[in-house]
């Protein structure tokens, strides 16, 4: 079966990066529309060997697509979905503005949330994603209780005009310009900003809320996760600090041996210079990589771990077209 597929916010940053992936990966594709608004309309882009014409959003016709893929810049995320789902159309969301009846999918973690062939399925924030990926072998030899992260993004999860910032700044500083903040609060050359997202009543940013309530229901049980969330002047590339408490002792040696045999995982880890994964590192790759695996004494049966992958691929675009792909194997996309 190859499937009519579209892709919302192509031009973008995460758009750019599905398109590039269901390419790559050779997913049965019967014909590919890339949609965007404003500007970006008239625009075109590479899908293989093909050029394709970016579309208006507003004037697509949902009865002719099987099966959209949803990335950041799409206007109006929520109400797109159900316009879509209406037609018969299977969306997958990687906007981030799914809510909490929207199933959310790791597929080497949580594959059986899609056993009731939902309509709409949500890509879970990068961190979520990589702290899923991680903890989830982890999970099966001792149960998790609490988990406290460190996520640092990079710019490139707040869109190419992040990047472009990123770079003018730091060119600026060797020639003593003023930096001025557009896409970010405060100057991310040369510097780290504690606030990704908008804050809550309760200290919260959006990120850090989106990681404690997608990482539970990711891996099933009650689990208390506690995140902080800080861009870094990284472009691409996120890596996560990570402190887990268990509900019985989990030995390191257990621990690496469940990592070793866990789909998606790759471990790099010598305790010695240079034995460990960097951000940069992850670029282009698609495992999420996990180094720095030790006891933490401060935490009840606690361990502490580091993971990093590259946010534009399993952080998002990977993992989005592997949702498809297990959608594909249930039967569950239809025609």
């Amino acid at each position: 079966m190859s499937y009519r597929i579209a892709v919302s916010g192509a031009p973008g940053q995460m758009g750019r990066e599905i398109v590039k992936t269901l390419a790559e990966r050779d997913f049965p594709t019967a014909s590919l529309t890339a949609l965007a608004s404003g500007r970006a309309v008239g625009g075109t882009m590479s899908h293989g060997e093909q050029d394709v014409v970016v579309a208006a959003v507003e004037r697509h016709d949902w009865s002719a697509t099987d099966l959209l893929f949803m990335a950041p810049g799409t206007p109006a995320p929520v109400l797109l979905a159900r316009r879509a789902a209406a037609a018969g159309c299977t969306v997958i969301d990687a906007t981030g503005a799914g809510g909490p009846d929207i199933p959310v999918v790791v597929p080497e973690v949580n594959p059986g949330a899609l056993s009731a062939n939902p309509r709409v399925v949500a890509n879970p924030v990068a961190g979520a994603i990589l702290l899923a990926l991680a903890l989830h072998p982890l999970q099966a030899i001792g149960g998790l209780v609490r988990v406290v992260a460190t996520s640092l993004q990079p710019v490139s999860g707040a869109g190419r005009d992040a990047m472009d910032e990123l770079f003018s700044q730091t060119r600026g500083v060797f020639v003593n310009d003023q930096a001025n903040p557009e896409q970010f609060t405060k100057p991310i050359a040369f510097n780290l900003i504690p606030h990704v997202g908008a804050f809550g009543e309760d200290g919260r940013t959006e990120e850090e809320e989106a990681i404690a309530e997608e990482l539970p229901r990711l891996l099933g049980g009650q689990i208390a996760v506690t995140a902080t969330c800080v861009r870094v002047p990284v472009f691409i590339g996120q890596s996560v600090a990570v402190h887990a408490s268990f509900d019985r002792p989990v030995s390191e040696a257990e621990a690496r041996e469940a990592i070793r045999g866990a789909q998606g995982l790759t471990l790099l880890d010598r305790r010695d210079d240079g034995g460990y994964i960097t951000p940069l590192e992850t670029v282009g790759e698609d495992p999420v990589f996990i180094s720095r695996l030790r006891a933490d004494p401060a935490l009840p049966h606690g361990l502490a771990l580091w993971c990093a992958g590259d946010n534009l691929r399993k952080g998002g675009a990977l993992n989005a077209v592997q949702i498809a792909e297990e959608m594909d194997r249930r039967g569950a996309l239809r025609q």
